[in-house]
């Protein structure tokens, strides 16, 4: 594992020297390095799943007792074979996706590998602080790729939007860290796992662990950096916003619920944070006339579907969730760069403009009906799969919160057949005479311009591994049932093309006729949705706190940097007097030697 980071980090640095010799075929060079990723987990498959955990150590800070732990279960290996693959196809597009002359090419290719390293070093660390330095790279890397674009100012706001919502995330998240170290007295992540410990403190840990996972994975109420993220280049958005960054959260989720799922205040954050976010994001995508941010909202829909089934905290539900992160990966970064190939050839991404692009452009129309079709849940594809499942296993749970689960998800996932439909419509519908609702459909097919291979193919593999996967479920199943059956409650679950005529196919079928109905009354549906309050609070309230807070900061600025040394020393004197007496006044700071260490999961 450890040479496979080394691997990035290399083809990082030397990312600049590649582009000035090579060009744009760089890129097929730097899509080694996810490619090895991917690789590395296949090679890995029999281990992993015979129970032989491959692991790694290299001390890091021995005085302290930490490590460079590594280690590859079966959630580290579907994350590392997720991120490693897509990486390398997105890779692949970007040497068709810039233009020749496109300035700043070594930069964005470094970032981009080393961004790939960072989510894969974070999805195999074994020790909680190395954990969080991946994680804090990922947001690093992220605010350098999004504001690519350095000269638009969208970029640079949307850049540093995602870079101060996430890292104040991630600085919760450290604490609940630190916390849930010193009181297990281990930074291994798989020994707490295995043996949790209990307390208040912990039940603190937790919800700043959540409140980490929330801000990267754009629950509500942090849910609007992601959308406005999309002003990044589109290879960033198939990438970090659709199978990688945004899976950082879910991933931490999936991590920690075999531990601590039963706790109340984990299944309230999960499923309040969960359930709202996929609503809310599903009523926002349909009113979208960008078909990135169609997309976006639609991400942020599908992000709070994963967290109710990763965090909710029984087999049956993780095993759906797993599933559906798959499938996720393969038909959201898919329809993304479905969205470059169309912008590219057409000039535009606003839906109402575009019309006969299929016609020219009928491979690009194929890889999008194919991952729109997992996207909405359609048999027999990956996201069908795993919704049935989900849908199963609510089914089976009984119980009065399974039946609200499966009534929040059932209108979810209706909201996803319409802003899915809305999506394959509006980029690939023909072209029909102008009405008063679509007065304009620029993009004739006169003007569409055909692509470049290596634009066409990442979307089209995407879209048809999303079908093949699924014709084979129990394939699936036998992969991803070790870690979903660590949960601790409930029956193992399953994932098949066919459960029979079942409750779980009834509220299918309700789904696509609501969706379906909803699509057919679109237009009706966005002038109620312009009539009503539009839920933009959270990133105005975002706006409004940053100005207080640049206020805030010239005040402080103005009363404390007066010019006077005798007024600095005084204050240094001070706070070291004052600052640790405090602290050993009250008893907060004991012994030395009182700091974990780190011990694998046998010690």
């Amino acid at each position: 594992m450890l040479p496979v980071l080394l691997a990035h980090g290399v083809l990082a640095l030397a990312a600049p020297a590649l582009f000035a010799r090579l060009g744009r075929r760089a890129f097929w060079v730097l899509a080694l390095g996810p490619a090895g990723a991917a690789a590395y987990a296949l090679s890995q498959t029999s281990a992993v799943f015979a129970g032989r955990t491959p692991t790694e150590r290299v001390e890091w800070i021995p005085a302290l007792g930490l490590a460079v732990d590594l280690r590859l279960d079966s959630l580290s290996w579907l994350m590392l074979l997720v991120v490693g693959a897509v990486g390398a196809l997105v890779l692949l597009y970007c040497s068709a996706y810039f233009a020749r002359d496109a300035r700043g090419l070594g930069r964005f290719g470094g970032f981009l590998v080393a961004f790939a390293g960072s989510m894969a070093g974070l999805v195999t660390a074994d020790d909680m602080l190395l954990l969080f330095v991946f994680w804090e790279l990922t947001t690093v890397f992220s605010y350098l790729l999004i504001g690519h674009y350095a000269d638009r100012t969208s970029s640079r706001r949307a850049a540093m939007q995602a870079l101060v919502v996430t890292t104040a995330g991630g600085l919760a998240m450290l604490v609940g860290v630190v916390v849930l170290g010193v009181t297990a007295g281990t930074w291994s992540m798989s020994a707490v796992i295995a043996d949790p410990p209990a307390g208040p403190a912990v039940t603190i840990a937790v919800v700043c662990l959540l409140a980490g996972a929330a801000t990267k994975s754009a629950l509500v109420p942090t849910h609007f950096w992601l959308p406005a993220a999309m002003a990044a280049p589109t290879p960033v958005s198939a990438y970090l916003h659709a199978a990688a960054m945004v899976k950082a959260g879910i991933y931490l989720v999936a991590r920690f619920a075999p531990a601590f799922s039963d706790l109340t205040a984990w299944r309230v954050v999960v499923l309040v944070l969960g359930g709202t976010t996929l609503l809310l994001g599903g009523y926002r995508a349909l009113k979208q006339h960008d078909l990135k941010l169609v997309l976006a909202f639609g991400t942020v829909s599908q992000l709070g579907l994963l967290t109710l089934l990763l965090g909710y905290g029984t087999r049956a539900t993780a095993l759906a969730g797993l599933a559906l992160l798959g499938a996720h990966a393969m038909f959201k970064a898919s329809l993304f760069l479905v969205v470059g190939v169309v912008d590219a050839a057409t000039g535009t991404r606003d839906l109402r403009k575009l019309a006969g692009v299929a016609r020219r452009l009928p491979v690009t129309a194929l890889a999008a009906t194919l991952a729109t079709a997992s996207m909405i849940g359609l048999p027999p594809f990956a996201g069908y799969v795993a919704k049935e499942a989900a849908l199963v296993a609510w089914e089976h749970d009984g119980d009065v919160l399974g039946r609200v689960m499966t009534v929040v998800v059932a209108v979810g996932s209706a909201l996803t057949v319409a802003y899915g439909l809305r999506f394959l419509w509006g980029a690939f519908k023909p072209r029909l005479p102008a009405t008063a609702e679509l007065p304009e459909q620029e993009a004739a097919p006169g003007t569409v311009h055909p692509q470049p291979f290596w634009m066409v193919a990442p979307p089209l593999v995407l879209g048809v591994l999303g079908l093949v996967v699924a014709l084979v479920p129990q394939v699936g199943q036998e992969l991803l049932a070790p870690y979903a059956n660590t949960y601790p409650a409930g029956e193992p679950g399953h994932l098949a093309l066919w459960e029979g005529f079942t409750p779980a196919l009834a509220i299918t079928v309700a789904v696509f006729l609501a969706g379906g109905l909803a699509f057919w009354q679109r237009a009706r549906i966005e002038r109620f949705q312009d009539s009503l309050w539009s839920p933009d609070g959270a990133d105005v309230l975002y706006r409004r706190f940053m100005r207080k807070l640049d206020r805030l900061a010239s005040d402080v600025t103005a009363g404390t940097q007066r010019g006077s040394l005798p007024f600095y020393l005084g204050v240094i004197l001070v706070t070291l007097a004052v600052g640790p007496g405090l602290a050993l006044a009250l008893g907060l700071v004991g012994e030395p030697g009182g700091l974990p260490v780190a011990t694998d999961a046998a010690g």
